[in-house]
């Protein structure tokens, strides 16, 4: 019988290329990490793993072995996390992965009030921007993904349960005493000449293809995906930039002026999970309040 802890240390030796790293990621021994593979592949009948000299390869078995892990653990996890629930335990656990503006705006009221609500969950938060965070929801390294998209992608997120939470819209952002410093609404053709700011790689596609729209290409002279170091440049009278509007909610655009930039451009913010994981209930608990706080 393949037992579940078996199956994530398939996962980490895969993910890792060796039992020593793997070992270091799981917080074992790598005598611990030998044993448990050799008993994995006792438990299979066939080698899951080719070992030459230092490099460490799968086989088809571990290749297909290692493809249905991410859902059996999953699928594990939702079933000891309801199971518990409905035993009584109040307790529960949850992996949030969410994009930096996400994290400095919708995270902490949602998770305030998921902590008043329900003293015994536990929330664990890191960030990543998709399509990175979606990845590591598939992959089974975290049970809720904020993200977002520009438009829709046929298919993209089928597999996945997608809780719309709200639309962003992208805010232009110049320096202060510009000439279109002081305009209500500014058309993006208007900047073309100006040097630019960008942000992350999503949103940096997304600025190339609506300015393409207008007829330019913009001229981007600094890239970063840290909102405030964009902000500060643009403060400092280095170029222009567009942010979207959750990105200036929670810091102070010194030195530099909001406008209102047409056409408008919006991305959708999303929760995402896995159909197993939403009907865990400190994971559904969660997603309510992440609705909540982006209506506030």
């Amino acid at each position: 019988m393949i037992e579940a802890r078996h199956l994530r240390v398939l996962r980490a030796v895969a993910t890792t290329g060796s039992f020593s790293a793997a070992a270091r990621e799981l917080g074992c021994t790598q005598p611990a990490v030998s044993q448990q593979m050799k008993a994995l592949e006792t438990s299979a009948g066939t080698p899951l793993l080719i070992r030459t000299g230092r490099e460490m390869r799968l086989t088809q078995a571990g290749e297909a072995l290692v493809r249905h892990a991410s859902g059996i653990l999953a699928g594990l996890t939702a079933a000891e996390e309801e199971v518990a629930a409905i035993a009584g335990l109040r307790a529960g656990r949850v992996r949030l992965v969410s994009f930096p503006s996400g994290s400095s705006t919708l995270v902490p009221g949602a998770l305030a009030a998921l902590r008043a609500a329900h003293p015994g969950t536990q929330v664990s938060l890191v960030e990543a921007e998709p399509p990175r965070s979606v990845e590591m929801l598939r992959d089974g390294d975290c049970d809720i993904a904020l993200a977002f998209r520009y438009g829709t992608v046929t298919g993209e997120w089928d597999d996945l349960v997608v809780r719309p939470l709200l639309r962003d819209r992208l805010i232009g952002l110049v320096p202060e005493g510009h000439r279109l410093a002081d305009k209500d609404a500014v058309g993006i053709g208007e900047l073309a000449d100006e040097p630019w700011i960008a942000g992350c790689p999503r949103c940096r596609r997304q600025l190339v293809e609506v300015c393409a729209t207008s007829g330019f290409t913009p001229r981007i002279d600094f890239a970063t995906d840290d909102y405030p170091a964009v902000i500060g440049l643009v403060g400092a009278g280095l170029g222009v930039a567009v942010l979207p509007g959750l990105a200036l909610e929670s810091v102070r655009p010194k030195g530099a002026r909001t406008v209102t930039v047409e056409p408008a451009v919006e991305r959708e913010v999303v929760a995402l999970t896995l159909p197993d994981l939403a009907r865990v209930p400190a994971v559904a608990a969660t997603l309510d309040q992440l609705s909540l706080a982006a209506t506030r």
